[in-house]
């Protein structure tokens, strides 16, 4: 009787080193000459349904060196390129290369970070990497925390110690609609769409959350918070957290943390900060005094896949406080013998939603060591002074508006030439160009942008959160913008003309 089992998915060693070594070859020309590619290729879901094929699940198998030669071509030729220097939309960063080979290894070794037992190293590298970021952001070692998938489960991690921590005691086995009192949230206008899920999700109701008025410089107005929590007191409320921003997704304003700190202070609240793309700036040290107020908050979001540069999934919940986090999601069934009488024993599956989870933390914690902070403050830094330049840029063009530059997220719109009415009609005329102007440029491939709603105008958004990019980028991207800017003009002229 043979001692090797024969089996279809199993790879010998000289094959796995032979198309594994041919994989990596693919990578790296991939990665050497991204900047060369389209940032995508705009092809329609029909388009690759056809280039994939829609026929059923395969009776037998194909060879894996034939079918990763086959998925590099796909992958390579029919995707958005994050990585590539001109891309600039939504918070997605251009990954790091390291990333990638951390991702390869955590697969192969394949540890369950759920349990301390089944990924004892793995453990403490997470532990040391959640450690390191919380010193990162300024704030201290001594916060506990995990890794996630991103922004909105960072923040829904938090949003449930909070709850643990602030509601009723009786919650966890009567529910939330046998609460004497209503449970109420503040955060300002700008929020991410996160916390309306949260608050759906999570039963507390949308009617829940208190959306607090901005400031001219689009802050949260602390008078006006401070206003409603007095408010929902007077009127048999249960306020219990308050959310604050450290960069804005629209336009990257970093909410007064300092302030909001002292109010939850006044009224015994929970202080969760949604730093998911901003929180990284904080170790700039010109920027310190943005961020001041920081160190005081209960729970931080944020996310080492924005602006950290890991590649997907990477976001990351901190608490002051981590007992808060066992005391949310800590159980002991019987099939779990996780158990270990070490004080020193910890079991990620007591500190968020999944029992099952896989090694995040590697990519970052080797990113960390390979980048360094200085490496990051270089980086970070320059993301944001190139952000300052299209914004400086724009606002040199007779063509361009600049419209806000905070962090490294800069706002614009095309506004064409001889443009001189300010009717509340032109501008509705200029939100559809620009909404028009920006689908044909997401489609285009030259540069990809996403956009913002900034006091009623339509604008062009960039977000820099990307080590490839350069000054010539920028540069160039005006020019991009202003050339199809005309081009769009003229069509929508043309077709209302012809009406």
């Amino acid at each position: 009787m043979t001692n090797h089992r024969e089996t279809p998915i199993e790879i010998s060693k000289e094959e796995f080193k032979k198309i594994g070594y041919q994989l990596i070859d693919s990578i790296a020309d991939f990665m050497d000459t991204i900047k060369q590619k389209p940032v995508t290729t705009g092809e329609s879901p029909k388009e690759l349904q056809k280039i994939i094929g829609t026929s059923s699940i395969p009776e037998n198998g194909t060879s894996a060196e034939e079918l990763l030669a086959k998925t590099s071509g796909l992958l390579f030729n029919h995707s958005l390129f994050n990585g590539h220097p001109k891309f600039f939309g939504y918070i997605t960063s251009s990954p790091a290369p390291i990333g990638a080979l951390a991702d390869l290894l955590a697969a192969a070794v394949n540890p369950n970070v759920g349990a301390n037992i089944l990924s004892p190293v793995a453990t403490e590298i997470e532990k040391q990497t959640v450690k390191w970021l919380a010193e990162f952001i300024g704030v201290s070692p001594n916060y506990g925390g995990i890794l996630v998938s991103g922004g909105n489960m960072a923040n829904f991690t938090a949003f449930l110690a909070a709850r643990t921590a602030k509601a009723p005691k009786n919650i966890k086995e009567d529910g939330i609609s046998n609460a004497t009192e209503k449970l109420t949230i503040y955060c300002s206008k700008t929020t991410h769409t996160w916390i309306e899920k949260a608050a759906v999700l999570f039963g507390f109701g949308s009617k829940s959350i208190r959306w607090i008025q901005t400031d001219a410089a689009n802050k949260m107005g602390n008078e006006a918070l401070e206003l409603a929590i007095k408010n929902d007191l007077e009127n048999g409320c249960k306020p219990i957290m308050v959310i604050g921003t450290a960069g804005d997704v629209s336009t990257g304003v970093v909410d007064n943390l300092k302030a909001i700190a002292s109010i939850c202070k006044r009224y015994d609240l929970w202080f969760h900060i949604d730093g998911a793309y901003g929180a990284p700036a904080a170790v700039i040290p010109e920027l310190k005094m943005m961020f001041e107020g920081i160190e005081e908050a209960d729970s931080i979001a944020l996310d080492p896949h924005k602006w950290l540069y890991s590649p997907l999934e990477a976001g990351c919940t901190l608490v002051k406080n981590p007992n808060h986090l066992i005391e949310t999601y800590s159980s002991h069934p019987v099939y779990y013998n996780f158990s270990n009488n070490e004080a020193q024993t910890q079991n990620y599956y007591e500190y968020g939603f999944q029992n099952s989870r896989g090694f995040r933390a590697l990519k970052v914690w080797l990113t960390l060591q390979q980048v360094g902070r200085n490496g990051y403050i270089k980086m970070i830094g320059e993301d944001i002074q190139l952000s300052k330049l299209l914004f400086s840029l724009a606002e040199k063009h007779p063509e361009l508006e600049a419209v806000t530059q905070n962090l490294s997220i800069a706002t614009l719109r095309y506004v064409p030439l001889n443009n001189k009415q300010t009717s509340e009609n032109n501008e509705t005329i200029l939100n559809s160009l620009n909404e028009a102007l920006l689908n044909e440029l997401q489609k285009g491939g030259e540069v990809f942008l996403s956009n913002a709603v900034v006091v009623g105008k339509y604008c062009l958004r960039a977000c820099i959160v990307n080590f490839r990019t350069s000054k010539k980028d920028i540069e160039e991207v005006i020019e991009i913008i202003v050339r199809e800017g005309r081009k769009m003009h003229k069509y929508l002229q043309e077709k209302q003309d012809a009406r």
